[in-house]
């Protein structure tokens, strides 16, 4: 236990130059900011660093050193793992880091770490442009774009990580260095996949790309009824979307409350709106839908549409992997799983990847997952504690009657806090290469809040 006096004293002498806010457990604010999206995680650090900019960041992580604490890293607080928060060491707090620039010449964004996609889409769609980011508009852009940023773009301009430029970086050791294609081009690499191993990422910089203002895209709804037709339905279209159009299905709860079990489908095309109402066709002549709300949406809006499905605060427990195929057996497995899904906040999901973002190769970034296919997420979301025993061993259960229908890899940014030892499946034959990165950027594993990469020996 570290005395309350040596700790008291580091603060004092951090707050002498910080900007930003320094929290103590019985502090005003505190309990707030300790507070992560999900809300089964209950961590209380020993003092929260809530950073104005890099200055404080390298200050709170010389205080965490010199103290002997562990340290984590909060950009938006939506990692399902609560890797953001940590009991009894430093949270240092991106959350207040909020500057954007936006270059309509060069067609690039600037942003610090706590921005979120919401906040970063705002003042890129003033100029009709964005970059892949996120289907839920509060999560951060930080710890999205380095664990790979699956989004709505993702098709036409591949993972958010796929559109970066540069990342400033504070290291373990209080260095600020700027990775990019040309200046520390393998922590460039590391970067695009391999989380917050290396170090905070205090700001991005990326690519954008002409989009909207105006797409097309929402859900189309049946009845649960129709959940195996229309999978099978999904399989079919997926076999042949434009890059333009992205297209999930899941096995979800009415959006009006009412708990009614229902099969969806959710959609964007990014391109001109006669292509992609020739686009949607199909999906609108699928059936009778209970719902379809597919039409002209300005693309902000589109990012926003699934907010209210993940309050903050919501207890979650997600398990995911990738699928080999979407088998018939597959489609089986999923709908009698479902049926016994314990909480009305529950779905199965499954993403599909394709077009831009299966046209990198395997090794041009430390994001490995570049084939066709699906990813397959059993999310488990509830809002009483009482409820948590039913709610993850129903996500259990459901991973382990797919397993026979998965892949070798894993999606790092759903891992959860239970999945322990090395992602090697988050990074296929790419894992020896970050270990050896994180061995000369991050030799003592002083980032080990996170899918940690343990450094090569």
């Amino acid at each position: 236990m570290l005395p309350i006096g040596s700790l008291a004293d580091a603060a004092a002498d951090l707050a002498a130059t910080f900007r930003g806010q320094l929290l103590k457990p019985m502090d005003v604010g505190y309990e707030d900011a300790r507070r992560v999206h999900n809300g089964l995680v209950d961590k209380r650090p020993a003092l929260i660093a809530r950073c104005h900019g890099v200055a404080d960041v390298v200050g709170s992580l010389d205080v965490t050193r010199r103290l002997g604490l562990e340290v984590a890293i909060r950009g938006g607080g939506h990692n399902v793992a609560g890797r953001a928060t940590i009991d009894g060491g430093v949270m240092v707090d991106l959350s207040p880091m909020k500057g954007i620039h936006v270059d309509p010449e060069s067609k690039t964004v600037w942003a610090q770490g706590g921005v979120t996609w919401g906040e970063l889409n705002r003042e890129t769609q003033l100029h009709g442009l964005a970059v892949t980011g996120g289907v839920v508009s509060s999560t951060g852009i930080a710890g999205l774009t380095l664990g790979g940023g699956v989004g709505w773009l993702m098709g036409k301009y591949g993972l958010a990580l796929d559109n970066l430029r540069a990342v400033d970086l504070v290291t373990a050791g209080g260095k600020v260095l700027r990775a990019s294609k040309q200046q520390e081009p393998e922590l460039f690499w590391a970067l695009r996949g391999g989380g917050g191993n290396f170090g905070v990422a205090t700001s991005f910089e990326y690519e954008l790309h002409p989009v909207g203002p105006t797409v097309m895209g929402g859900p189309i709804i049946h009845p649960i009824e129709r959940s195996r037709a229309l999978l099978e339905f999904f399989r079919n279209s997926t076999r042949s979307l434009p890059d333009e159009q992205t297209l999930f299905a899941s096995l979800t709860h009415a959006p009006d409350g009412s708990g009614t079990e229902v099969a969806a489908l959710v959609t964007c095309h990014c391109g001109p709106l006669e292509d992609a109402e020739r686009a949607m066709r199909p999906l609108k002549q699928f059936a009778l839908p209970i719902l379809d709300a597919v039409g002209p949406i300005p693309y902000s809006q589109l990012n926003r549409m699934l907010d209210a499905n993940f309050p903050k605060g919501a207890l979650n427990y997600w398990k995911s992997n990738f699928l080999t195929e979407l088998s018939d057996a597959a489609i089986d497995t999923m709908i009698s799983c479902f049926a016994r899904c314990p909480t009305t906040m529950g779905q199965l999901l499954l993403e599909h990847f394709h077009g831009a973002v299966a046209r990198v190769g395997v090794t041009d970034t430390a994001f490995p997952h570049r084939r066709e296919g699906y990813n397959f997420l059993v999310l488990a979301q509830w809002m009483q504690p009482a409820e948590s025993g039913a709610c993850v061993a129903w996500a259990r259960e459901t991973y382990e009657e797919m397993r026979p229908f998965f892949a070798a890899g894993r999606y790092v940014n759903y891992l959860d806090d239970d999945e322990t030892g090395e992602p090697i499946a988050a990074y296929g034959s790419n894992y020896r290469r970050l270990q050896q990165i994180k061995a000369r950027y991050d030799p003592t594993n002083f980032f080990h809040m996170n899918q940690n990469i343990r450094p090569l020996a």
